[in-house]
């Protein structure tokens, strides 16, 4: 049997993903949120949905663009930093001692250190209540180069991403492979098949 946690924003898990922007005077910002994933695959396309009240999110709107960067295990407490301080406070990179870099592509920053950029320009907007939706068409994937598997790949265990429990409020680092998408489900259709002949 289950159990009623009634109506709540409940995904397990969500993403760990550091929005960057730049503010109207050009100062590099980051901000980490979790409330984001793909929204669209042709054209590629991110949304992340952000609380006005934030500094991001008028960034955004400024700026019209955004980056989306994902950091690895090792990079946990300047990612959760970056959620807990405030732009409008304090110059996060400097303290967090991470490189913002500037995106040839939008008008926005990306941080080296983290393995994953994703550059993207807003192209919708939808307010929501408590929160904005920013969907931002991806103009560019970055990868560090030595990330990649023997096939030309991305490898997700060198990349190392790690993931929030929203019920929890805690990371959780990601796990062992354990089948192949569009292959492992041809089990069952092989066992049906079978089992009607």
């Amino acid at each position: 049997m289950k159990k009623s946690l009634g109506a709540k924003a409940v995904l397990y898990p969500t993403p760990v993903l550091v929005v960057g922007t730049y503010d109207k005077e050009g100062n590099p910002n980051a901000m980490t949120a979790a409330w984001g994933g793909i929204s669209c695959s042709m054209p590629p396309c991110i949304s992340i949905s952000l609380r006005e009240a934030t500094y991001t999110h008028g960034n955004i709107i400024h700026n019209q663009s955004f980056t989306i960067n994902i950091p690895s295990e090792s990079l946990l407490k300047e990612a959760d930093y970056l959620g807990i301080a405030s732009g409008k406070k304090e110059d996060k990179f400097s303290i967090a001692q991470l490189t913002p870099v500037a995106s040839e592509l939008v008008n926005a920053p990306y941080i080296k250190e983290f393995p994953v950029v994703l550059e993207c320009e807003m192209i919708n907007k939808l307010e929501l209540g408590l929160h904005t939706q920013f969907t931002g068409e991806v103009k560019d994937v970055k990868i560090d180069e030595d990330l990649f598997r023997d096939d030309g790949r991305p490898d997700i265990e060198k990349i190392k991403p790690f993931l929030f429990d929203p019920t929890s409020a805690s990371y959780f680092g990601m796990g062992k492979e354990i089948g192949k998408a569009y292959s492992i489900g041809n089990e069952i259709i092989i066992k049906n098949e079978n089992f009607n002949d």
